[in-house]
Parts: structure tokens; sequence; C-alpha cells
């Protein structure tokens, strides 16, 4: 089953299909519609609704898994809720969950989320890479726009190397990097006429940063969008901590904005 062909060890016939087909994967990615920064919760389900509209989006995570901050629970207990303004999402994705009626609220198993999540952003057709850091952004003036974003693998960020590194191009980008909102980061710190205030999230009152989050999503800029707790951070909103509506909710909001702001 695996005898040598043409003169290939299998060894070797191994390592050229991961190549071959791992750049001819990403050549197709050096220009997108939407790339998509951190494959947390927000950032999976604007990928979903994005593609599902036929876009070309990818979802860059610096580390080697997805999920953002789905995976540790509620202090390492494995479940997390949401409100009831969640629960159509929860249907789009075929998550399953349960009413706590104690407590008016719903519950399901974090790997659950994590995993149906994921499912459900490369289904619709978006890509998923683990692994690539955003070190920087690209724009262009007048007027002043996001036009794609600077990539280098996390293991060279890590290892403290210098390398040079690689570009894609899109027509938007989607900070979901989470709490320290990276990518807006970049852009305040290096682009000073862009007149951004990365003011920093504040401590926990659940239901008003629930609400607000929410509100808030969308543009930050042409070409550059806040989804989840990139939010919270930019605008300098408080934490919720293990609830999760308004994450999925940004998320949605967010793909629907860039859906209607790539068709005009």
């Amino acid at each position: 089953m695996f005898s040598m062909i043409e003169g290939k060890m299998f060894e070797e016939r191994i390592s050229r299909s991961i190549i071959r087909n791992t750049m001819l994967d990403l050549l197709r990615l050096t220009n997108v519609d939407v790339v998509i920064v951190g494959a947390g919760p927000s950032g999976m389900v604007a990928a979903k609704y994005i593609a599902d509209k036929g876009y070309k989006v990818v979802v860059l995570e610096r580390r080697l898994s997805f999920g953002g901050g789905i995976g540790g629970g509620g202090m390492l207990f494995h479940k997390i809720v949401v409100d009831e303004s969640a629960i159509p999402i929860l249907k789009d994705f075929n998550i399953r969950f349960q009413k706590d009626e104690e407590e008016n609220l719903y519950v399901l198993d974090s790997s659950e989320l994590m995993a149906k999540l994921a499912t459900g952003a490369i289904d619709a057709g978006a890509k998923i890479i683990n692994g690539v850091h955003v070190e920087d952004v690209i724009y262009r003036e007048n007027p002043l726009r996001i036009t794609g974003v600077v990539i280098q693998w996390s293991a060279v960020v890590l290892s403290g190397l210098h390398v040079d590194p690689l570009f894609i191009r899109s027509k938007a980008v989607v900070d979901a990097t989470g709490h320290d909102a990276e990518v807006i980061k970049i852009v305040a710190k290096k682009i000073p006429e862009s007149n951004i205030v990365l003011r920093g999230e504040k401590s926990a009152y659940s239901e008003l940063s629930e609400r607000i989050v929410v509100e808030k999503t969308g543009a930050v800029l042409p070409g550059l969008y806040a989804t989840g707790m990139s939010v919270a951070a930019l605008y300098g909103l408080p934490r919720m901590g293990p609830v999760f509506s308004s994450m999925l909710l940004s998320g949605k909001k967010v793909a629907e904005i860039i859906v209607s702001d790539l068709k005009s």
C-alpha cells in the first residue's frame, strides 16, 4: 500500500504532499475578502455568517487551537451560559443547550461550543489557520483605510528571531483578538492619523457589558472592524466573564455590517 512511487520513498511523499497543498492554500489566501484575526467565539461566528454569503474568509489564530476563552469554561468548570438572545445562533450552529430554570439561563458545554463554532465556520467555506501571528496591518491613504494584514508564524515570534513577514490583502480586517484588541492596538500606535484611542476594558459588570459590547460592535475605520472583547477594550467597556451571549451576537452583527459594506 505504501510502496515507492516513481522512485520516491513514502516519507518523501508525505512531505511533498503536505508542502504542495499548503503552498496552494497559502497562494489562494494572499488576497481574500475578509481577514478575521482571532478564532474565538465572535471571530468564528462572524466567519460563518460572512462565508455563508459567498465571501472568501480566512481566520488567523496565533495559537495552535481555536476557541479563544471558551475552553476554560468558568474557572475550569466545563460549562458556560448564554441568555435567550443567543439561542438562534446556537441553533444555526447545531449546538445543544439546556435551560437552567432556576437562574433563567441556558447552559452548554464549552467543548461543544468550541468544536461546533469551528465546524460551522469551516463548513460555510471559511478557512481557519492556526499558528499565525498578525504583527501589523497594510494601509492606504486618501482616504485612510486598512487593506490587509502582515503575518508571521507564531513560532518565529516566540523564538525572538528577526524574520521578515508576508502579507495578505483583504477588503476587511476584523479584530476578534479579545481582551487586548491586538490589531486595533497596532493601528492606534503606528497610524496616529487614525485617531484611535484604545481605552482598555473595565472591571466586571456582566449585564451592562453584555448589552453594550453588541451595541458598539462595528467599523472602527474603513476596512477595520471590532467584535467581541476587542470592542470592550477599544471603548473601555466592562468585562462579563463566562457568559457568551454578546460574543455570539457581536460576531453575527459584525458579519452583517461587513456584508452590507462589501455590497455597497
